[in-house]
């Protein structure tokens, strides 16, 4: 019998990460930590996000994680998570805000990312017209407590549902924002020269970026210090769906058969 890792082909979560407009998602993914001060500055004080000349390949070594999470089978996807989990076990960040020193594997920090990367993903799936129920919303929350598990956190710390998933976010607000010793994502995504795998997607970078800005809630482009109106709202989901209409002409077979998914390491983030 196939291991189909922790997911499988019967869930929610392959039928939304197959989609290639997931692309905005995970970018969305990492504007949604970056407003997360401890989650930002373990990342800063920790590895060259920030180097104009390394942020784009740690979004693709970050993209590879997971999409060998999502399709991996149960040893590499145990393996991937090893190595993460070992990796924030072993670093730590200072905090000048407390005065304090704390490990990257800080549970609050962790959440933090896990919902942004789930909202992200589903945000921008519904939006771009992807055929998701309020039911099959749900069970995709659910279905990435197992995702959690694989970077350290219980089933139980994280939402298991869109309410519960929402309500979080309003609780974490009052504590957000985007920490003054960090350059600005948009204005890396028109410098910082691009790894190989990325690219044939150098004209269109710089877009996908501002669209992902603009796919976030209002009080979140408000923190990044851009303009958050209703009229953004509304080209964001037009564009959206203007692209994932596109993309669906590629034909389904190509798109999402498991060699398509082993192989399109960009699309699966």
């Amino acid at each position: 019998m196939d291991d189909h890792g922790i997911f499988g082909p019967g869930s929610v979560t392959w039928r939304v990460m197959g989609e290639p407009i997931l692309l905005v998602g995970g970018i969305r993914a990492l504007l949604m930590q970056g407003l997360h001060p401890r989650a930002m500055r373990g990342v800063l004080q920790n590895s060259t996000l920030m180097d104009p000349n390394e942020a784009w390949a740690r979004f693709v070594r970050t993209t590879e994680f997971v999409r060998v999470r999502t399709y991996g089978t149960t040893a590499e996807v145990a393996r991937a998570g090893r190595r993460v989990r070992r990796i924030h076990a072993s670093l730590t960040a200072y905090d000048p805000d407390s005065g304090e020193h704390y490990r990257l594997d800080d549970p609050p920090a962790l959440r933090w990312v896990h919902v942004g990367e789930v909202d992200s993903y589903l945000t921008v799936a519904r939006r771009a017209g992807v055929g998701l129920s309020d039911a099959d919303a749900d069970r995709f929350v659910a279905e990435w407590r197992q995702a959690a598990e694989v970077v350290g956190l219980s089933r139980d710390e994280v939402p298991g549902s869109v309410a519960e998933l929402e309500a979080y976010i309003r609780e974490e607000r009052p504590g957000l924002r985007f920490v003054p010793e960090a350059s600005h994502p948009l204005r890396l995504s028109l410098n910082a020269p691009l790894p190989l795998l990325l690219t044939p997607l150098r004209p269109a970078l710089p877009a996908l970026t501002l669209l992902a800005f603009a796919t976030l809630p209002r009080w979140a482009r408000r923190l990044y210090g851009l303009p958050a109106t209703p009229v953004g709202d509304l080209w964001a989901t037009a564009t959206l769906r203007t692209l994932h209409t596109g993309l669906g002409l590629v034909p389904a077979q190509v798109r999402y058969s498991p060699s398509a998914r082993r192989a399109h390491r960009i699309t699966a983030a």
